[in-house]
């Protein structure tokens, strides 16, 4: 497998998992799959964060409103990887319950990652609910 197509297994499996635990309440896999080194941001549908502690508060911001989580799917649009840098372009499509009440979203969003360690970490998110 090149590096492309193992990068893309791991959005289809990785990722997918940590956004779908988000969804129901729990961001600790984001975390776990987000960079602990400066800089990283988040322009956000809901949220914009810059830095650290920022983006650690946008994550409990999420967690204590999202639940629920019956689908999150990515409709890959772009993404490729150039040594240790990566992104993805696509649309997000998910349900969900925020604050309880059941929601749909549709976003586009972009992803920047950065290999650290040997392994891929999220350093700046970009979403925007398109409006359907």
């Amino acid at each position: 497998m090149s590096d492309r197509d193992d990068f893309i297994q791991w959005v289809r499996t990785t990722l997918h998992d940590a956004e779908v635990a988000l969804h129901n309440g729990d961001a600790n896999p984001r975390r776990a799959l987000w960079s602990h080194r400066e800089p990283v941001s988040i322009l956000g549908a809901l949220r914009n964060a810059y830095g650290l502690e920022e983006v650690e508060q946008g994550f409990r911001f999420l967690e204590d409103r999202f639940s629920n989580c019956s689908s999150w799917e990515l409709e890959l649009q772009a993404c490729d990887v150039i040594g240790n840098m990566a992104y993805t372009a696509g649309i997000e499509r998910i349900s969900f319950h925020r604050n309880g009440v059941p929601t749909n979203l549709t976003l586009r969003a972009t992803q920047v990652y950065r290999r650290e360690d040997g392994q891929w970490k999220v350093a700046h998110r970009h979403a925007d609910t398109v409006r359907v």
